[in-house]
């Protein structure tokens, strides 16, 4: 599966990735970690920090 960070991350690697189908999130520095989430969880998140 594949996961995007923010555009707003640039280069660096201190971001938080979301995976593609929005099940889980994860810290760009720990990629071996994720936190599984359900969709509805993920885009109240996202609607949140925008």
């Amino acid at each position: 599966m594949e996961w995007r960070k923010s555009s707003r991350s640039g280069s660096t690697s201190n971001c938080v990735e979301l995976r593609q189908d929005l099940s889980a999130i994860r810290d760009s520095k720990r990629p071996d970690v994720a936190l599984p989430l359900s969709r509805s969880a993920v885009r109240h998140l996202v609607t949140t920090l925008r």
